[in-house]
């Protein structure tokens, strides 16, 4: 018997309520957003993340309720089959053997030839009669499962296939920020899970901080104290449970990187330890928890932080990574950062690192891949498009990359990681390209002319995306709704001479945008007109932005009857990790920002805390301040064609910080189907034009 859900955890989610609205605008609904996953079933080509390298669509199937037996050719192999099995649902007899059996499914350790990541490729292949998948080593043979197992969704058949897939890059990683944010060894693992089943590799536990050391330290138990955190105060990882997670990583083939922060980030060690980490009694204490931890962990990276900081003590980072080294250990530290040793892997998190790569040290690229600083309907655009690293593939230089969720504000819930975070949306994103490789040069935050190449593509990507979230997601947060369907024009700049308020011709009752040169034209739901952080302006839908200038977005919703939907409705994204203050009560923004759906102005929802100080208190969790976590708005619309058009000043005060130089808008409507926590998109005909 196959269980449809395989990926069926005990993960409780807060059900919201239920809300009937009228349903003209969402006739045939389900069937439209499902046509992903329908049209894989009937051309027998199912959606698969990440792509493989190579596929070949065979025709014909075999049907798992015929297989008599899975045949392995090593007794290492039976390992990888038994939580396959287990986790599809499947129960076939497991023998050994080397020959072709008939309706059977073959397992075997063979050479398979693949330009580049050879112990992680695999060869599948499927036809009536069988099914054979062959790899170089275990790890090739669990990749090769994870395909096949989205093989058979929705169905039982296997379509007839001829599959040859690596990994672009060798390295593939997730990091969570534990400790800023504590969160349980069960919503761990239910990340790993969903790293392995798309291919991602490397779970980086980044457990110390300012606000609380993580990790159980047996010579000095004082570190966990309750009184030393400043957040979730006594939560730390037990030696138990730091194995249990490295060995529940080992059996997915995933390597379990620990970070301790040092010698930055550590207010928590010297609340603990009552001396500063660079000290000489601070640098003592830091090598003996770092020989325990060497001697008690059987992993081959240790990561140790040296960023931001002030090095001080000069001995600090070599004498460190020169012990740890000592123990067969590889060293990765931060760049930019200290004064690591030439053979440190850098883990680039900044442009002034590129001193350090152009002098040929090894490094993994985590370049505007914070998950908790983007929103995800844009997240997703620019995870898809980028060129990791800046090559289309891995090799002896650069490793791979990693994505990161750095939540610094304090979260309510740990759930919340996944509900204020497009955590799961932006793995598959990140699977795709860190496995398949490829991208495009630079930072993007546009889908791009709807004819060019990379638009194209991403369209490709969303309907296998949206096929996943559908399958696989229905119970665990999954803040992406598809976007490719909505155009818009855009018309400026209209120069405002600094007052937001300012009014031109698109809004007047008698203007005609439908019948008015667009400046530009876009495609999505977020749309980015101006992004700048880190000294420089992200490619965004606006070529030259301007301050104190006016844009307008326009665009047309048909809908059958009149009706009332729900929509996405946004105007900031404020970042889990730092941020500025809320709107004030009657605002979308301190923009003056609007949207009008007929001529009609939208009012902005009833905030929970408006004008509320974020950014000097990092204690305040976020509640209902960004679109995706607080519930959509109530619009109504009209038969026929919708007029949308949203006000968009570009007023940035040089006084602003760089983070905070940002202009983009969200408008999506949306829909929640039963039995679903998330919300979708409805199949709208969204239309500029005439």
């Amino acid at each position: 018997m196959v269980s449809h859900n395989f990926f069926r955890m005990n993960y409780r989610m807060i059900q919201h309520p239920k809300r009937k609205i009228k349903t003209g605008l969402l006739l045939g609904l389900c069937l439209i957003l499902s046509t992903g996953l329908t049209a894989q079933r009937r051309t027998d080509t199912p959606a698969l993340i990440p792509a493989p390298q190579s596929v070949e669509w065979t025709g014909g199937n075999f049907a798992l309720s015929r297989c008599r037996a899975v045949v392995v050719s090593d007794p290492s192999l039976e390992k990888e089959v038994s939580r396959w099995q287990q986790r599809m649902g499947l129960h076939i007899p497991v023998t050994q053997g080397g020959g072709d059996e008939p309706n059977s499914l073959r397992v075997i350790l063979e050479k398979v030839n693949v330009p580049m990541g050879a112990t992680e490729a695999y060869r599948l292949e499927a036809d009536s009669k069988g099914i054979t998948l062959a790899a170089n080593t275990p790890h090739g043979i669990f990749n090769g499962l994870q395909t096949l197992a989205q093989l058979t969704a929705g169905n039982h058949n296997v379509p007839g296939c001829h599959i040859v897939d690596y990994p672009a890059y060798p390295w593939r990683g997730f990091m969570v920020d534990v400790g800023r944010n504590y969160q349980s060894p069960e919503l761990l693992k239910q990340q790993i899970d969903i790293m392995s089943r798309y291919k991602l590799n490397v779970f980086h536990f980044h457990l110390t901080e300012d606000v609380a050391w993580r990790l159980q330290i047996r010579k000095y138990p004082r570190l966990t104290a309750a009184e030393t955190m400043t957040r979730n105060k006594g939560k730390f990882y037990s030696i138990a449970e730091m194995k249990d997670l490295i060995r529940y990583c080992r059996e997915r083939h995933i390597t379990l990187v620990p970070e301790l922060d040092m010698p930055g980030h550590s207010k928590a060690f010297f609340r603990a330890m009552g001396t500063d980490m660079q000290s000489d009694s601070g640098l003592h204490i830091v090598k003996e928890i770092l020989r325990e931890v060497c001697t008690t962990y059987d992993v081959p990276y240790i990561h140790i932080g040296g960023d931001e900081v002030a090095i001080r003590n000069k001995r600090f980072l070599p004498e460190v990574a020169r012990l740890i080294a000592g123990y067969h250990k590889q060293v990765i530290g931060w760049a930019p950062g200290g004064n690591y040793p030439e053979n440190t892997i850098r883990h680039v998190w900044g442009n002034r690192a590129e001193p350090d790569i152009r002098a040929g040290a090894r490094y993994i690229d985590s370049r505007d891949l914070y998950l908790s600083d983007m929103d995800p309907e844009s997240s997703v655009v620019t995870i898809f498009d980028r060129q990791l690293g800046g090559r289309v593939r891995g090799d002896s230089q650069l490793l791979g990359a990693e994505i990161c969720l750095w939540d610094d504000r304090r979260m309510a819930r740990e759930e919340d990681h996944l509900i204020q975070n497009a955590v799961y949306p932006d793995m598959l994103a990140f699977g795709e390209r860190s496995w398949k490789g490829g991208g495009y040069p630079g930072t993007v935050l546009s889908i791009g002319p709807d004819t060019s190449a990379r638009a194209k593509e991403f369209k490709a990507f969303e309907q296998r995306l949206l096929a996943h979230k559908k399958a696989y997601f229905s119970k665990l947060p999954f803040p992406y709704a598809g976007q490719t369907r909505l155009r818009w024009k855009l018309f400026g700049p209209f120069e405002n001479n600094g007052n937001t308020g300012a009014s031109f011709w698109p809004e007047y009752a008698d203007s005609t945008p439908l019948d008015s040169a667009a400046s530009v034209r876009a495609t999505g739901a977020t749309l980015w007109l101006w992004y700048h952080n880190n000294d420089h302006n992200y490619e965004s839908w606006i070529p030259e932005p301007r301050q104190h200038t006016t844009w307008y977005a326009y665009t047309r919703l048909w809908s059958s009857s009149d009706t009332t939907i729900r929509m996405w409705i946004g105007f900031r994204n404020l970042l889990r990790s730092l941020a500025r203050e809320t709107p004030e009560a009657g605002t979308w923004d301190e923009k003056q920002s609007n949207i009008r759906i007929n001529g009609k102005i939208i009012p902005p929802p009833a905030w929970k805390y408006p004008g509320r100080q974020l950014h000097k208190d990092l204690e305040l969790p976020l509640t209902d301040e960004n679109y995706y976590f607080r519930p959509p708005a109530f619009v109504s619309l009209k038969k026929g064609w919708n007029t949308i058009l949203v006000k968009l000043p570009l007023l940035m005060p040089e006084s602003f910080e760089p983070w905070q130089r940002r202009c983009m808008f969200t408008v999506i409507p949306v829909h929640r189907e039963a039995g679903d926590i998330n919300w979708y998109a409805d199949p709208v005909r969204s239309d500029p034009d005439r």
